[in-house]
C-alpha cells in the first residue's frame, strides 16, 4: 500500500494542477527572499554613508558595497535553510488542490467535498509549519547527544509529524474530524511508516521542495486505500 501510493504520487506531482501548486509555492518563496534582500540593500544604502574618513586610514569608499555583497552571501546561505519552510508555508494553502487533482485522476466517482474556509486552511497550514519547525529545532538540540542515532531520530520524528499532518489533511476533506482521527488511530503504524518514507526526500536538497505536494498526493492515496480496507473489514 505505502510503496504503491508513493509511486503513484510521484506521477501525480507532474500533473498540471499539482505542478502549478509546486511552481507557485517555489515562485512565491523566491519572490519573498528577493524582496528581503532588496530591503536589506535599501537599508544599507539609507543608513551607511557612501564615504567616510577613519583615523590613520583616510577616506573609505567601499563599506556600503562590501555590506551589500555580504548581505547577498548571507541571503544565499539563509535561503538554504529558509526555502523549504517558506515554500511549505505558501504551498500549504493549496494542498487541497493537489488532493483534488489526485482524486479527479484516480477516484473520479467520489462525491464533492466541503471546501475548507480560508481561516481553516490558514490555521491548519500555520499549525503544521509551526509543529514541524518547533519539533526539528528541539531535535537539533538533542542530535549532538545521540549522534549515532541522529538519522533514526530524524526519520522517526518527521515520519510521525509528516504522516499525521498529511493524513489528516486528506481525511478532513472527506470525513468528520472525529472519524478521521479514529481512522488515524487504527492505522497509525502504516501512516507513520509512510511519513518516514516521505522524510527521505525531505533530507535531500532541492528534492525537499517537492515534499508538500508529494506528501499531499501520497496521503490522499493512502487515505482512500485505508477507507476501502476498513469498509471491507
Amino acid at each position: 500500500m505505502i510503496v504503491q501510493s508513493f509511486l503513484l504520487a510521484w506521477a501525480d506531482v507532474f500533473r498540471p494542477g499539482a505542478l502549478k501548486v509546486l511552481g507557485l509555492g517555489v515562485a512565491l518563496s523566491l519572490g519573498l527572499l528577493v524582496a528581503i534582500y532588496i530591503g536589506l540593500v535599501s537599508l544599507i544604502g539609507a543608513f551607511v554613508p557612501d564615504t567616510f574618513t577613519l583615523p590613520w586610514i583616510g577616506e573609505v569608499t567601499w563599506i556600503d558595497s562590501f555590506l551589500s555583497i555580504a548581505s547577498l552571501g548571507l541571503m544565499l546561505v539563509a535561503s538554504m535553510f529558509l526555502m523549504v519552510p517558506v515554500a511549505s508555508l505558501f504551498t500549504g494553502f493549496f494542498l487541497e488542490d493537489v488532493a483534488e487533482v489526485v482524486e479527479d485522476a484516480h477516484y473520479p466517482t467520489l462525491p464533492p467535498v466541503r471546501k475548507l474556509t480560508l481561516a481553516e486552511s490558514l490555521g491548519d497550514t500555520l499549525r503544521f509549519l509551526g509543529v514541524i519547525i518547533g519539533a526539528n529545532i528541539l531535535a537539533l538540540m538533542v542530535y549532538p547527544f545521540v549522534i549515532p542515532f541522529a538519522p533514526v531520530l530524524f526519520f522517526a520524528l518527521n515520519g510521525y509529524l509528516l504522516g499525521r499532518e498529511y493524513f489528516q489533511m486528506a481525511a478532513f476533506r472527506r470525513m468528520h474530524r472525529d472519524e478521521a482521527l479514529a481512522l488515524y488511530t487504527r492505522n497509525r503504524t502504516v501512516i507513520w511508516l509512510a511519513g518516514a518514507l516521505m522524510a527521505v526526500p525531505l533530507s535531500i536538497p532541492l528534492l525537499n521542495l517537492l515534499v508538500p505536494v508529494l506528501g499531499a498526493a501520497t496521503f490522499t492515496h493512502i487515505f482512500h486505500r485505508l477507507t476501502r480496507y476498513s469498509a471491507r473489514a
